[in-house]
């Protein structure tokens, strides 16, 4: 049966968050059985209005075949072939609903290596950031299952935090934009946690339902070497089908110095030295999307937490770059409500968030019952 709601959605999408103009190629990549009902009404909505569409079947299921058995020069024609074809494109939509998302967890680092080396960071890392871009989630059963929800409820809450009015959203994060862009020292503390570094420099992005749907969050970057101290990750992290608990870095000059886990701290640490920008970082934002209030145990979600923030190990974006280059980017969350053990933020040493809400009055507009 069709869901009428699916229509508003990629209305919105291909309208607000893409602005598709006539005759631009549109890339469409669909991971998941269930999302090929997005990608339809995706499909239509961009050809209503003149662009040109491609679309793509990627689900980790169907692809376990070549990410097995592929070999490094394999890897390398196969991401050769879609950097052209990204290269081509004006615009690129990834609606993500994987049937399993531990499909990769038995393939070995080296493969996956070569399989994010060619992929990820030389079609996507190194093309499509440069593109008009967005990413969502599609509420399959196994996104339910993941966020510990019955599916029609789950489906209810992805709708509602998709839609949000990411226009307001906008106009109330201008004055944390400002603020950040004359911000130097950033300090994190918290359970575990009790870090600094400078973004003194380093250009500040506004996340409002341009690029990832559900959307909510500004960041810039920490100056590469300015990073010291200690941070412990409370949300959990599905990462290559994996699921990492409890990641605390020891942060030394802006090298992650060390690594530990709840459960397989070796896998943890080979995903740090997959090259030498791994253990340094990329990103820090400020989770603000009020409808997101726990682990949903799906990055996309997770970032955009209300009251969280994430400091990222991995490649710097090129709209806030400083200079970190990479071919991981690992969205790591932090949530500091009280529920989390709370937290605070502090900007040139005055505190801006306490226990996940904005104190400072110019920014209380960001807090959840101004923005639900």
């Amino acid at each position: 049966m069709h869901d009428p709601r699916l229509t508003v959605l990629a209305q919105q999408l291909v309208s607000y968050s893409l602005d598709l103009q006539p005759g631009e190629l549109f890339y469409l990549e669909i991971k998941g059985v269930e999302a090929l009902a997005l990608g339809r009404e995706l499909l239509g909505a961009a050809t209503r209005r003149g662009a040109v569409p491609f679309w793509y079947y990627n689900d980790e299921d169907f692809a376990r075949p070549f990410v097995r058995n592929a070999s490094p020069a394999q890897f390398e024609a196969w991401g050769r072939f879609h950097r052209e074809i990204m290269e081509k494109s004006d615009a690129y939509l990834a609606v993500r609903g994987s049937t399993n998302p531990f499909d990769f967890a038995d393939i070995d680092a080296d493969r996956m290596k070569g399989h994010d080396l060619a992929y990820w960071q030389q079609v996507h890392l190194g093309v499509r950031l440069k593109k008009k871009w967005c990413v969502l989630r599609y509420p399959n059963p196994a996104m339910a299952v993941l966020a510990q929800q019955p599916t029609e409820s789950f489906a209810d809450f992805y709708f509602r935090v998709c839609t949000l009015d990411y226009a307001r959203l906008s106009r109330a994060m201008d004055p944390l934009k400002a603020l950040l862009e004359s911000t130097d020292r950033v300090e994190l503390r918290g359970p575990g946690t009790d870090l600094s570094f400078s973004i003194r420099g380093v250009p500040v992005v506004k996340c409002d339902g341009h690029r990832n749907i559900p959307d909510g969050e500004i960041y810039t970057a920490p100056v590469r070497d300015s990073v010291n101290g200690v941070i412990a990750y409370n949300a959990p992290s599905l990462h290559k089908g994996t699921l990492y608990r409890d990641v605390r870095f020891e942060v030394r000059d802006g090298v992650i110095v060390k690594a530990t886990c709840a459960g397989d701290e070796a896998k943890l640490n080979g995903v740090l030295d997959i090259d030498e920008g791994a253990r340094r970082f990329g990103e820090f934002a400020l989770g603000l999307n009020p409808h997101i209030v726990a682990p949903l145990n799906d990055t996309l979600f997770d970032e955009k937490i209300g009251g969280s923030f994430h400091l990222t190990p991995g490649n710097a974006y090129d709209k806030a770059d400083n200079g970190n280059k990479s071919a991981l980017h690992w969205d790591l969350v932090c949530i500091q409500t009280p529920d989390w053990g709370g937290g605070e933020i502090l900007f040139d040493g005055r505190l801006v968030r306490k226990d996940g809400r904005f104190v400072l009055p110019q920014l209380q507009g960001l807090n959840p019952e101004e923005l639900a």
